[in-house]
């Protein structure tokens, strides 16, 4: 029994003819007659009588019906899911993140959606938040993962990911050691690391100056894995978002009075049609269930540091 006589067979239940099927089918209708004529010799009973000028299945051909259908329903889900592993494999998804975005925390939903979705290919791309917002307009990117300090604007759309909060982050030793939580007032006249990329950054500088609050930067960077090492070093402490503390060793306490929090986001063009792994890439995402504590991320980040 071959594949092309399933259909040929399904289209005469369906359409009760011969002729009408050979036309759904796009086949003469001496080759669909032709090919029954063959199915039904190959298992050596009737599959349709005629009444009238409608053509019945017979017994044999009303219980064979189901089964063919499962059949052909499988084999049309198996071809579907090879064009769509083609497709994918033909556009990698494209994402863009800020470099001040916890990449463990990211790492880990990447992992998932590579788990779900194995013939998807992921690029991602870090960049400023203006250069990535540039990026998605250009169609150089599927969506973008970022921290805006304030709203974008009506051309980008964005699914909330996870909020988290600041943190204090320093070498053991520090005297913030010996603190449960850290206020802005404890960091008055103490050495920090200044992080240039912090999207919050303006903001903090401006309630230490309205507190009298006095920071003296020990050392400045844009990027964060300078940041966090020179901490460890013992420059001073830094200003940072939880879920980005990932070196091993650092010591954190919460941020109070005042507490800072910032949202990250999933951007992307408002009304863009998304690409057919963007949309495997948010329905994973829906589903997602983030780790709860930054305890998880530190203890990744220390198995990947061996």
């Amino acid at each position: 029994m071959e594949l092309y006589q399933i259909r040929y067979f399904l289209s005469i239940c369906e359409y009760g003819s011969f002729s009408r099927a050979a036309e759904a089918c796009d086949v003469t209708q001496p080759a669909l007659t032709a090919a029954i004529k063959k199915l039904e010799t190959e298992i050596g009973s009737a599959l349709f009588y005629r009444e009238g000028k409608r053509l019945v299945l017979t017994e044999l051909g009303s219980r064979m019906r189901p089964h063919l259908e499962q059949a052909l329903g499988e084999t049309q889900r198996a071809e579907a899911l090879v064009r769509n592993f083609h497709l994918l494999r033909q556009a990698p998804l494209r994402v863009g993140s800020m470099p001040t975005i916890g990449a463990v925390r990211l790492a880990q939903l990447f992992a998932h959606f590579r788990a779900v979705e194995p013939g998807v290919e992921l690029s991602v791309h870090e960049n400023g938040l203006n250069s990535l917002l540039k990026q998605l307009e250009a169609n150089e990117l599927d969506l973008a993962i970022v921290a805006p300090p304030r709203a974008m604007g009506d051309m980008f759309r964005s699914e909330p990911l996870y909020s988290e909060r600041y943190v204090v982050a320093f070498a053991p030793g520090h005297p913030f050691e010996a603190l449960e939580q850290v206020t802005l007032a404890d960091c008055s006249g103490k050495d920090y690391v200044d992080r240039l990329a912090c999207e919050l950054r303006d903001t903090v500088a401006g309630v230490c100056q309205q507190r009298g609050v006095e920071l003296y930067a020990a050392f400045r960077s844009d990027r964060e894995d300078w940041v966090q090492s020179m901490v460890m070093a013992g420059l001073g402490f830094a200003f940072m978002p939880q879920y980005s503390v990932t070196l091993q060793g650092l010591l954190t306490r919460p941020l109070v009075d005042p507490p800072v929090e910032r949202s990250v986001i999933a951007a992307e063009v408002r009304g863009r049609q998304r690409s057919p792994v963007a949309k495997l890439f948010f329905d994973t995402l829906h589903a997602y269930a983030w780790p709860e504590t930054l305890q998880v991320a530190q203890r990744m980040a220390a198995m990947a540091q061996g």
